[in-house]
């Protein structure tokens, strides 16, 4: 029996909606405005002498702040739920409909019955380097967009001048924008010796350049130093999901996708490069696709595969060397053959 009080807290962008069970009694719902005087009256709301222990749905950047002035409190004990768990879980307790107030009984159900998994709060300076990459992420995808409307104002000759010189001058400031956020990052790097050393292992990678090594270390920082090599591919989204049934039912097995769509999108360039770039990527490239595989399946694993490289090089302070991660044979691939254009090895689309 769990000797700790229990609570759930339902997360939106202005309110925080609270259900506490105090020695087996569910009190009545509580709100709080999603503000730092919200949070520390969340705080007295809660506290108690037994103890209390805490769930909440991973909601982005609206339930940072309250996690991490929870994360502070000595007698609180805070898990942090995938919504996808939570969503699974309510719908084993048959819960049909959604409301605020269901909701937050359902998470405090969670809290109730489930195993505890402490939530591990990421160091200020990993959260802002986080921050930077994602709107890095976001910044280039602008650019693309922005650069596919400059092109489609050359296919005639209708389209005003103004805009695109207006599109051109946005183009501008989005590079702008780019080169300072990254030297942003890049400066937050210099100052934790651990995360400067992983940037420079990071770049021993063929096809990991300064912006995807920030990509993938705001990624890979906040995780717990415990986890393994098997449970960051699961947080990558990047294990195989199987489904069968019986005698009749048996799909073929694709991405969970069950993960963090960001590091996966930091991965992508990466190992794209590596397969065309590296000769030990791309022998791994080639025996799958004789062994019949899709060129995108044949990516998504090589992408796996660096996710391993990348917990090798960090687990042992070591540049990445691919006699540790493959066990075949490394041919003498010509530096020609390597450089030959993307189209000649990967004929697939972009990981969605």
């Amino acid at each position: 029996m769990l000797n700790l009080d229990t609570c759930g807290i339902e997360v939106s962008a202005k309110v925080l909606l609270v259900r506490l069970r105090r020695n087996g009694q569910v009190l009545p719902h509580r709100s709080f405005p999603n503000t730092p005087a919200g949070h520390r009256d969340l705080v007295r709301f809660v506290r108690g002498p037994r103890g209390v222990q805490i769930c909440m749905e991973a909601t982005g950047t609206y339930g940072l702040d309250l996690a991490l002035a929870l994360n502070q409190v000595p007698d609180v004990r805070l898990m942090v739920v995938n919504p996808k768990a939570m969503r699974r879980f309510a719908e084993a307790l048959l819960q049909r409909s959604k409301t605020d107030l269901l909701d937050v009984a359902v998470i405090e159900e969670f809290a109730c019955r489930m195993p505890f998994k402490p939530w591990c709060a990421p160091a200020p300076h990993i959260l802002q380097l986080r921050a930077l990459s994602r709107r890095l992420q976001e910044i280039a995808s602008q650019r693309t967009a922005e650069k596919n409307r400059l092109h489609a104002t050359h296919a005639t000759d209708s389209t005003p001048q103004a805009l695109r010189l207006d599109i051109e001058r946005s183009l501008e400031f989005l590079q702008q924008a780019h080169k300072n956020l990254l030297r942003t990052a890049l400066e937050l790097l210099e100052q934790d010796p651990v995360l400067a050393r992983r940037y420079q292992l990071l770049l021993s990678v063929k096809g990991i350049g300064s912006l995807s090594a920030v990509m993938i270390l705001a990624e890979l920082s906040p995780l717990a130093p415990d986890l393994t090599a098997p449970q960051w591919v699961a947080f990558a989204g990047l294990d195989p999901r199987r489904y069968q049934s019986g005698s009749s039912v048996d799909r073929k097995p694709r991405l969970s996708k069950a993960g963090n769509p960001h590091l996966r999108r930091a991965l992508y360039m990466p190992a794209l490069t590596a397969v065309r770039r590296d000769p030990a990527f791309a022998t791994f490239y080639k025996k799958l696709l004789e062994r019949g595989k899709r060129p995108l399946q044949a990516l998504c694993a090589a992408m796996r595969k660096l996710l391993h490289a990348i917990y090798g090089m960090f687990r042992h302070n070591l540049p990445f060397d691919p006699t540790r991660l493959f066990a075949f044979a490394l041919p003498e691939i010509p530096q020609a053959a390597l450089a030959q254009p993307a189209e000649a090895i990967y004929c697939g689309g972009p990981l969605t």
